[in-house]
């Protein structure tokens, strides 16, 4: 057994039954492990997002880090596939090939109008670092880039990735990084139909600023759409209020049952007391009704991404998922909005251990889904599905 798979077991004793396949729990199948850090021919995997296809397939992404736990480096993203709500996987298959080169932030979505699945990823030149990448000292071919890919077939196999930076990422802009996690298909309203991936950028100074573009201050959320279905892009809103008091970065979204699209982004080392924004759109992610605020009544999440789900029904609640320690990567939680994201309430401590990232989805009427890293040494050691009842 490898270091990696002992973490593993040890981290599944504490919350349930481990049974002989190392990918499936027992207990009724509430857990399930798809991706196990050093397992693979990867150091680590991180950064989950989760879909159900039209075909209730579960489509679990995420990155395959070759030689490194950095965000930087030989990096693909990969994927498995899960035909019984997430009690066993799919062989790993790789959705796009690093090739010594970082690809990553998985954004995924299903088409509502062809059932098609959508990837939107992020690019940069493996041998470059975030904080290079903001300081702008990398060549334009080396910086980030946006890419997407389809599948026909329930995420069998998928299109060559297909650059669409040009689109998406206006002259100036330095940092860029989709989701991560689920984007949305909107399913009511006049924007009917139309796929949006929450974003994140980062602006250079001013000329003449003594900064070097490297502050917290110059990270700004975006949005970007497509309005047939994902084969052309255009950017959306963009926050650039670039003041140090809150600076949106990794950002999830959700439609609400009025319509409107509510986007809730990390802080990034924001002045505002709390880690968590939020803001809302009534024109399909076009523009935000009012800048991103603090969202007080999640006060007690770490600085890390999030996810939002909204479940159906016009009485539907609102889903939040991340850490519920405020100075520390530990313990996913979920909160629930009655009232479309004006206020959360604690609804279940999934576990103890630590963890990070993690996406949301439901897998039917009955339950949601969480993909979420976690573990006992790190927060990274494997990549978790749990299956709740639905509140």
């Amino acid at each position: 057994m490898t270091r990696a798979s002992r973490i593993s077991l040890a981290a599944a004793l504490l919350v349930g039954a481990f049974t002989a396949e190392p990918r499936a729990w027992a207990a009724g199948c509430g857990s399930s492990v798809p991706y196990v850090s050093g397992e693979g021919g990867y150091a680590q995997f991180r950064i989950p997002a989760v879909v159900r296809s039209t075909h209730g397939t579960l489509l679990a992404f995420a990155e395959g880090r070759h030689t490194t736990t950095g965000d930087s480096g030989d990096i693909d993203v990969v994927l498995r596939r899960s035909g019984d709500g997430g009690c066993t996987w799919d062989p790993l298959r790789v959705v796009a090939r690093g090739g010594g080169n970082t690809r990553g932030n998985p954004a995924p979505v299903v088409d509502p109008k062809s059932g098609e699945v959508v990837l939107v990823t992020s690019y940069n030149d493996g041998s470059v670092s975030e904080d290079q990448i903001m300081r702008g000292r990398v060549t334009e071919a080396q910086s980030r880039r946006v890419y997407v890919q389809r599948s026909g077939d329930d995420g069998r196999r998928f299109t060559r990735p297909r650059e669409i930076t040009a689109q998406v990422k206006p002259s100036g802009w330095r940092w860029y990084a989709t989701g991560p996690g689920h984007a949305v298909a909107l399913t009511r309203g006049p924007h009917r139909g139309r796929l949006i991936v929450a974003a994140d950028h980062s602006a250079a100074p001013r000329a003449g600023s003594a900064d070097t573009g490297r502050e917290a201050r110059y990270y700004g959320g975006h949005a970007i759409y497509s309005d047939d279905g994902g084969r052309s892009w255009h950017l959306g809103f963009v926050d650039d209020s670039y003041t140090g008091h809150d600076n949106a970065n990794e950002t999830t979204a959700a439609q609400l049952p009025d319509g409107r699209v509510y986007f809730s982004a990390r802080d990034q080392n924001g002045s505002s007391p709390g880690n968590r924004l939020e803001a809302w759109s009534s024109d399909g992610g076009e523009t935000l009704d009012a800048p991103y605020s603090v969202q007080p009544t999640l006060s007690r999440v770490p600085v890390v991404e999030g996810s939002v789900l909204q479940l159906p029904g016009r009485d539907g609640p609102l889903l939040f998922s991340a850490p519920s320690v405020p100075t520390a990567r530990r313990s996913m939680a979920l909160w629930t909005s009655t009232d479309q994201g004006v206020t959360f309430a604690r609804f279940r401590t999934l576990s103890d251990l630590k963890a990070a990232y993690s996406d949301l989805v439901e897998v039917d009427k009955d339950t949601v889904g969480v993909l979420y890293e976690t573990g006992t040494k790190t927060a990274y050691d494997t990549i978790e599905f749990r299956r709740i009842a639905a509140p």
